[in-house]
């Protein structure tokens, strides 16, 4: 078993496409030993702004000898089926055997193959994988028709030591890489990988990009706290950080402190996005007029002339931040409003100043659910889209509604107005924080109700794994906003007032599909909590289940009594009364309905279990318009002991064709009486 090392040295890859290419890398090398029948024990891809590297171990130097028989025709066919048969073979008829199969004498021929050396079969399957790097945008440089990501330089190809000879886009393979652009600019020779990390850490590189994050973290945080401050957490720039960077070097600079008038996540964003800067807290958890850029050298003078630089640039982006925040509050969100009227929210679903007026609408309707102002509510919506035509959003679409929280401040809002323009686009995501203060909830509902029954309205839903409108992401807000706050929203009518907005007098089947829609989304958030996705199912088959409050206390309180040995076994006696009812209704061509008729009963075990699912039924209604759900689960644990008796007594299909259809009428009731909680036949298990 040998080492396979293959690296391909270019112009710098952009940060984003690196990770996704070393994995198709991999994936596309192994899947082309895989099929040479070429294995292999582990395979690691890397990355750097400059080359792409991947090693594999326990590769075979050969491939396995084969032995394929294939049998062909009769050894007395015609002579063209015999001559076409040795031609797919390659051999001749003397090389053939006659074999008597006892359906006749056929010839077989046996094709043996030597395997082909390893090093041999790299020469054609490493340029075919390279070519075949799916790289969002490529280009072609020079007189070749090759297109890469960008022009190639070199290719390190080695198998147990030795170069494994091919060209691909005009460059040859060789046993010779480069260092770092400034810091080690010659090449260099490499026996195998252990001997290739080791002399480009030498040659200040480091080619792993998780090692070179681990890196620029360690050194930002070791300035921070040099300097009595806390670095804020950005996973996502640290990791582009390591993919601009071959040796990172992190340098701590400073801007002027007349910034921090300006609101801490705009000169964040402006940090972050023009000049990939991580960001800096004081003790008191205050934005600090400091920054924290990643350098790709280590410069004589200890980067001073780097960060100088820096502050300088800095200097200039900030103060355009500044000149926007400046601007923009010269006019009011309520004057920005006629300029939303020009804006496309959707082709077919209006302006977003149309959005702007049914979301705020809608929040108005919402407010009673919530115990929110409704007139708060309904202010917040209609302003929740003006800052989408501020300067600052323009320049900067990840700050909106954050903009549009200061710039209400600064007209006098109020704050609960202020905050529900701030967050109504929150949650967007399963990490992200959900809105609590009712007046921020009843916009952020209404601005994805909004959303997602317009597409459904003009039939955009999520197919597969395409969801252009974030639909998915949208539904999950919603379930989050209705379980984290405790909102008992009826939902099937809340998408009917939504609907009222576009003009739809008539949503129901809407409502019915998006409540459907819902289902889905609920079972996969709650399936990461690891709430079984089958009590979901069972309980929102439930036709009038819309209450996702209620639900979810029905599928704690199923869950819980599922587990226990009462439910375990009604439940495997509901299958059982539920297969005879499906065999027997299929074979008697008729639907066997309760209630079944205590004069027809032969048997106590008949009566005991009719007088116990009339009892658990009520007990079970009872609670369940109490919304007390355990004590209607508990009202159907009573059923175990006379369903168990009934089963072990009675026999269903009697040969008397009354006291038959009256048994499975029974067997119907008990299907009938569990159903007052949940369709049983959806649970699992």
């Amino acid at each position: 078993m040998a080492e396979l090392l293959l690296e391909l040295f270019s112009e710098e890859i952009p940060a984003r496409m690196q990770a996704r290419a070393a994995a198709d890398l991999e994936r596309l090398v192994c899947d082309a030993l895989k099929q040479a029948g070429l294995g292999w024990e582990k395979a690691a891809a890397y990355a750097t702004p400059r080359r792409l590297a991947l090693v594999v171990d326990g590769v075979p130097a050969a491939q396995p000898d084969s032995r394929e028989e294939r049998r062909g025709p009769r050894s007395d066919a015609p002579d063209k089926a015999i001559e076409g048969f040795l031609r797919s073979t390659g051999l001749s008829r003397a090389d053939c055997e006659e074999r008597d199969t006892g359906k006749g004498t056929f010839l077989f021929a046996v094709i043996e193959r030597r395997g082909r050396a390893t090093t041999e079969l790299l020469a054609e399957l490493l340029p075919a994988a390279c070519a075949a790097v799916p790289w969002p945008k490529s280009m072609r440089w020079g007189s070749g028709d090759v297109r890469w990501v960008r022009p190639l330089h070199g290719i390190l190809a080695l198998f147990d030591g030795a170069v494994v000879p091919f060209d691909f886009a005009g460059v040859a393979s060789g046993a010779s890489t480069r260092g770092h652009r400034f810091h080690a600019p010659e090449s260099f020779a490499v026996n195998d990988f252990q001997d290739y990390r080791e002399k480009l850490r030498a040659a200040r590189v480091i080619v792993d990009g998780a090692e070179r994050g681990q890196e620029i973290q360690a050194q930002a945080e070791a300035l921070a706290r040099d300097e009595g401050l806390s670095l804020i957490a950005d996973a996502a720039l640290v990791a582009e950080n390591a993919g601009l960077t071959e040796w990172p070097v992190a340098l701590l600079g400073r801007f002027d402190e007349r910034f921090l008038e300006v609101p801490p996540e705009v000169l964040q964003t402006t940090l972050r996005a023009n000049q990939k800067y991580l960001s800096l807290t004081r003790r008191d958890g205050t934005l600090a007029p400091r920054f924290v850029a990643v350098a790709n050298l280590e410069a004589a003078d200890g980067g001073r002339q780097v960060i100088a630089g820096n502050e300088y640039v800095t200097t200039a982006r900030l103060a355009d931040a500044e000149f926007f925040w400046q601007q923009d509050r010269r006019e009011s969100l309520e004057s920005r409003l006629p300029a939303l009227d020009d804006m496309v929210f959707h082709e077919k679903l209006g302006s977003v100043g149309d959005k702007a007026r049914r979301i705020a609408d809608l929040a108005g309707l919402l407010a009673g659910h919530i115990g929110a102002d409704p007139d708060e509510a309904r202010r917040a919506a209609r302003l929740a889209k003006a800052d989408l035509v501020s300067a600052m959003v323009y320049e900067f679409p990840e700050l909106q509604g954050v903009m549009g929280r200061y710039y209400a401040l600064n007209d006098g809002e109020p704050p609960a107005v202020a905050e529900a323009i701030g967050s109504h686009y929150a949650p967007q995501g399963p990490s992200d924080d959900c809105p609590s203060a009712p007046v921020s909830v009843a916009v952020a509902l209404a601005d994805k109700l909004d959303t997602l029954v317009g597409f459904w309205a003009i039939d955009e839903k999520p197919t597969g794994s395409r969801d252009p409108f974030a639909l998915r992401r949208a539904a999950l807000g919603v379930i989050r906003l209705v379980l984290e706050n405790g909102l008992r929203l009826p939902l099937i009518g809340t998408f009917g007032q939504a609907a009222a907005g576009y003009g739809e007098d008539d949503a129901g089947g809407l409502a019915l599909d998006l409540l459907g829609f819902f289902a889905d989304r609920l079972k996969v958030h709650l399936r990461e909590q690891g709430v079984r996705h089958d009590l979901i199912s069972a309980v929102f088959a439930l036709s009038d289940e819309d209450d996702l409050v209620r639900l979810m206390a029905r599928v704690a309180a199923l869950g819980a009594f599922i587990d226990s040995d009462d439910g375990a076994n009604l439940l495997t006696a509901y299958r059982r009364a539920a297969n005879i009812l499906r065999i027997e209704e299929k074979k008697d061509g008729t639907s066997y309905q309760p209630p079944a008729d205590p004069a027809e009963f032969v048997q106590d075990e008949e009566m005991a279990l009719k007088l116990a699912l009339d009892t658990a039924g009520e007990a079970a209604s009872t609670a369940l318009r109490r919304e007390d759900f355990q004590a209607a689960m508990a009202a159907l644990a009573a059923l175990r002991e006379p369903v168990d008796r009934f089963f072990d007594a009675v026999t269903v299909n009697a040969p008397e064709p009354a006291l038959r259809a009256n048994r499975l009428r029974l067997l119907a009731e008990i299907r009938a009486t569990l159903q007052h909680v949940a369709d049983f036949s959806q649970i699992e298990g």
